[in-house]
């Protein structure tokens, strides 16, 4: 019997009727466009928060991927509602959203898996984790004719990051595109959301995820899903590919009128 994991922020992060959603995606495609077109594009930094929020911040990346050839998506996230120790690829069939069912790449995933003692096929992180999810719509809407890998990070520890970085440098091909599904700092006034949140597109845009996984670990900035972003930089590096580029930066704030406690965004390609 087909396993598929249904929507969970359907109607709360996004809009649960396909035709609002997909009405409401290309307005966001359609008003934040990129100043260059970027080829050879090995993976986007995207945020994860409701549309109304982030929306526009993450467009700015699916603009540049939109129409490319891309077989596999890797869509790498932090777990957000349960701790659990390594990293968990969804054990069944496809992800859903309102636009449709998206296949799990199982290919992929069993070579991710293989001789390793913290990857591995699961439920665990899935269940009512939205950063994957929140991604599935603007990847329906800019491309066709893919399948995904859903991976949830239980820990973003070092050991885990790396490790889940040399397993893709050996999979993934140039029809492969990792996503790092990630929000900035949270709840602090804009002045200090902005200090904490520079360092981080700072070390995105020099391509220096050594310093950002430092600077995270020793609390210079914040990104709880940058474990994914470090994922995806030293995987483009063990690849060849080290350019990287900031595409928008934003907050809560920008659209709350909030300033006190706001959330930071950011959106970013990794290419050759």
């Amino acid at each position: 019997m087909k396993q598929v994991r249904e929507p969970s922020v359907a109607g709360m992060f996004y809009p649960s009727s396909p035709s609002k959603l997909k009405e409401e995606v290309q307005i966001l495609l359609d008003t934040s466009k990129p100043s260059e077109n970027i080829d050879n594009v090995i993976g986007i930094v995207s945020p994860h928060a409701g549309y109304i929020y982030s929306g526009k911040t993450a467009a700015y990346a699916y603009n540049v991927i939109k129409n490319k050839d891309y077989k596999t998506i890797i869509i790498i996230s932090p777990s957000h509602r349960e701790y659990f120790a390594g990293i968990s690829i969804y054990n069944g069939d496809a992800y859903k959203t309102p636009l449709g069912e998206v296949e799990i790449d199982k290919n992929m995933v069993s070579q991710l898996i293989s001789e390793s003692k913290i990857i591995f096929e699961g439920i665990q992180g899935h269940r009512a984790e939205h950063a994957v999810e929140v991604q599935i719509p603007f990847l329906q809407m800019v491309l066709h004719d893919f399948k995904i890998v859903p991976i949830v990070m239980g820990d973003q520890n070092r050991i885990f990051v790396y490790e889940l970085a040399e397993k893709l440098s050996r999979v993934i091909n140039n029809q492969t595109l990792i996503v790092a599904s990630s929000d900035l700092s949270h709840y602090y006034s804009k002045r200090t959301a902005d200090e904490l949140d520079s360092v981080v597109e700072k070390h995105i845009q020099n391509f220096d995820y050594e310093g950002l996984q430092r600077d995270l670990e020793n609390n210079r900035c914040e990104a709880c899903g940058g474990g994914a972003i470090v994922a995806l930089m030293r995987t483009a590096d063990l690849t060849q590919k080290r350019k990287s580029k900031v595409l928008h930066r934003s907050d809560s704030g920008d659209v709350s009128g909030d300033y006190s406690e706001v959330v930071g965004y950011l959106s970013a390609v990794i290419y050759n």
